[in-house]
Parts: C-alpha cells; sequence; structure tokens
C-alpha cells in the first residue's frame, strides 16, 4: 500500500498513533544500520591492527568498506521513509486545519 496516498480525511485517532509508533520504528532502524556499522568497522580495524597476513588485511579493508556501505544505505532508506511520513503527516495537519 502506498502510504502517501491515504486520504487524511479517513484517519481516526489510531491512525494517527499509527503513524507516530512507524516513525519511532524508522529512528530505531536508522539506529540499528548505524550500530551494525559500528560493529564492522570495528572488527575491520581490529583485524587490520592484529593481523599482518594479507588475507587478514584484506578482510579487515572489506569490513571496513562494508562498514561505509552500511552507513550510505542506512540514511538512504531512513530519508526515505522519512519523506513519505512527513507527507502523510503534512496532509493530516492540511486536513485538520481545513476542517477546524
Amino acid at each position: 500500500m502506498e502510504y502517501y496516498k491515504v486520504n487524511p480525511d479517513n484517519m481516526i485517532v489510531r491512525d494517527h498513533l499509527a503513524l507516530d509508533r512507524t516513525i519511532l520504528a524508522n529512528e530505531r532502524t536508522f539506529l540499528a544500520y548505524l550500530r551494525t556499522a559500528v560493529g564492522f568497522a570495528a572488527g575491520g580495524i581490529t583485524l587490520l591492527k592484529v593481523f599482518d597476513s594479507f588475507w587478514w588485511q584484506l578482510s579487515g579493508w572489506t569490513a571496513v568498506g562494508a562498514s561505509l556501505f552500511i552507513i550510505i544505505l542506512g540514511i538512504i532508506r531512513a530519508n526515505k521513509m522519512k519523506r513519505i511520513l512527513c507527507t502523510i503527516r503534512e496532509n493530516n495537519e492540511e486536513a485538520s486545519n481545513s476542517n477546524n
């Protein structure tokens, strides 16, 4: 379902609360991306500092690169969802202002 096409006049209190929960879930998901990226970066840096073998160094740099990829992916997905949620919220505010 394309949530940004929801008619704000049809929303009830439960729907507004669900929107708030979805916004909070989006924030938690973004933090999970960051936590995962930090874990990959820490593991990669550990491999780089502890081992001198070529394959361990390669694995370390791969993990550091993966952490950058995960951060970028998390930012893109969180911003995309934030835009959708802001559109829904703006539509709700416009509808509530026109009803008053």
